[in-house]
């Protein structure tokens, strides 16, 4: 319960929560709530618009009434903040004590703390992440493993920047309510964090600085940057302290990159290619459009491939144009015991940072620290002692709309072994995020929610656009994929029992007739 008049705080809060559930924070959240609330609904109404068209034969292009924007050569975002000008490297992960503290002294420039797809709506989740980046920015944070290993922060000067990254715009917080309804889980997040670690960060000379997910439209942008500003007002700090990347991780997004930071061009840290949440929103806005827009396996969809280089290029060149930092896409490989797959994946990595430094970004993300020296050394061989490459406008880079569709001309086919391989990732990775794990261990790569986005909707465009496995020639249908549930079920450690909420949640978002716009809203429902 809460003393706030107008909230409502639904279920316990877990020890020590009084810290970041303040009395600021939330009258924060019903000023947010009541601000824009309708105005995201009307987003997300938006959103569901564009795939009606789409589905009806339409297609994506850029925004006639924007064009004034886009030919205006004078407008720049703000110069880098505090503690943003070199980011060369930086780490992803969940917020989480032990991973905390890991990735704040794993030399990467920048952590990007992900209350996100890293992460899991468990209401102790949300709020504990939250606490951890408090006393993280305190320093009161340490933390001690079970075999007696201990954990503690690195002087300050040897620290991440942190980069917090609430929930996308779809999710909802059924735990706090405003009015009587259920808010926004991004907005959530945000206030938690602003009112009380976003503030410790402006006293310690920075500011809050976050990473905006899962945008679809300029206007979006347009609400997060009335949230500054509201946030700003209300706990009475200077407009334009606060900072934001986006991630240009949806395909309606990759039209509007130049709109999302002029939207946010006071607060804008640049733009970020969300290459993984890319790829399934390239699926679920084209999954009826048959052959056309269909995908090969997903092993098989490298960051060369056309539609994917086009995406690339633009970004660079549209934040670099316009002052802003253009950050690359994650290495997601675990280092391994084993040496020949430690030197396989770690080539692999350093020719994928080569490629995106040498085409002008100014740094890159991995998981794990393992991988952090790794991308540091390939990025500074491009940089040497310069913190970025804005300078480098890549004006040689033109990319139309047809590119960006160009999805017909990936090399590659559907196989049993790419259905299978969807199939096995989306039950171990379903089984763990219900079970309060965001960010997952399988097959040597670090996975989170977008992985099993991609591999839920593969399966589902298969089904649905009559596929015919190209290794056995059998048709993708309902049968084989509960076939295939099962027997990978059968491989995998445990029993059978332990997936049954995570095959029944797969199955109901990957063979419904209907498709659902994001498999975590299902899962959701059956979180406590």
């Amino acid at each position: 319960m809460s003393t706030v008049s107008g909230i409502e705080i639904i279920g316990d809060l877990p020890a020590g929560a009084e810290e970041v559930v303040t009395d600021s924070a939330l009258e924060l959240i019903v000023t947010l709530h009541r601000a824009l609330a309708a105005r995201r609904e009307e987003a997300l109404a938006a959103r569901a618009e564009v795939v009606e068209r789409v589905s009806a034969g339409g297609t994506l292009d850029f925004l006639p009434e924007t064009e004034h924007i886009r030919a205006d050569p004078t407008w720049q975002v703000a110069p880098p903040a505090p503690g943003l000008e070199d980011r060369r490297v930086e780490i992803t992960g969940p917020t989480d004590r032990r991973m905390t503290i890991n990735a704040l002294n794993a030399g990467a420039k920048v952590w990007l703390a992900d209350q996100e797809d890293a992460n899991t709506p468990e209401w102790d989740s949300v709020v504990g992440g939250q606490l951890n980046l408090l006393h993280a920015i305190d320093r009161t944070i340490d933390f001690t493993h079970s075999n007696g290993k201990t954990y503690a922060l690195a002087p300050d000067e040897d620290l991440a920047t942190i980069v917090m990254r609430p929930r996308g715009w779809h999710l909802p917080e059924k735990h706090v309510l405003v009015d009587g309804e259920v808010t926004s889980g991004s907005l959530v997040d945000f206030a938690l964090f602003v009112a009380t670690a976003g503030l410790r960060q402006i006293a310690k000379g920075q500011g809050p600085y976050f990473y905006l997910p899962k945008m679809e439209h300029h206007l979006e942008a347009r609400m997060w940057n009335d949230a500054f500003n509201i946030a700003s007002d209300h706990l009475g700090f200077p407009r334009g302290t606060i900072r934001a990347t986006c991630l240009i991780e949806t395909i309606p997004a990759a039209f509007q990159m130049e709109e999302i930071l002029y939207e946010l061009r006071d607060h804008s840290a640049g733009l970020n290619a969300g290459r993984w949440d890319y790829l399934f929103s390239v699926i679920k806005t084209f999954r009826t459009r048959g052959q056309e827009f269909l995908l090969p396996d997903r092993n098989a969809i490298t960051m060369t491939v056309p539609f994917m280089r086009a995406y690339t290029e633009l970004l660079v060149r549209t934040c670099h144009k316009r002052g802003a930092h253009a950050i690359g896409g994650m290495a997601a490989f675990i280092p391994s015991r084993d040496e020949e797959v430690n030197k396989v994946a770690f080539d692999k990595v350093r020719a994928d940072k080569l490629r995106e430094a040498t085409d002008g970004f100014d740094g890159s993300w991995v998981a794990h620290p393992g991988m952090v020296e790794t991308c540091k050394e390939v990025f500074t061989s491009v940089l040497g002692d310069r913190p970025n490459q804005i300078d480098n406008k890549r004006e040689d880079v033109s990319v139309t709309a047809a590119d960006l569709l160009d999805v017909a001309a990936t090399p590659g086919d559907v196989t049993e072994e790419g259905l299978r391989t969807n199939v096995s990732v989306a039950l171990q990775y379903l089984r763990a995020w219900l079970g309060g794990l965001g960010a997952v261990a399988i097959f040597d790569l670090m996975e989170d929610a977008a992985t099993a986005e991609i591999s839920r909707s593969q399966t589902w465009q298969w089904l649905h656009n009559g596929i015919t496995l190209a290794d056995t020639g059998e048709l993708v249908t309902r049968e084989l994929v509960e076939r295939i549930v099962a027997e990978e079920i059968a491989k995998l450690p445990g029993e059978p029992g332990d997936y049954e909420q995570a095959r029944d949640t797969f199955l109901d978002v990957a063979i419904a007739e209907e498709y659902v716009d994001f498999l975590t809203l299902p899962a959701y429902d059956r979180m406590v």
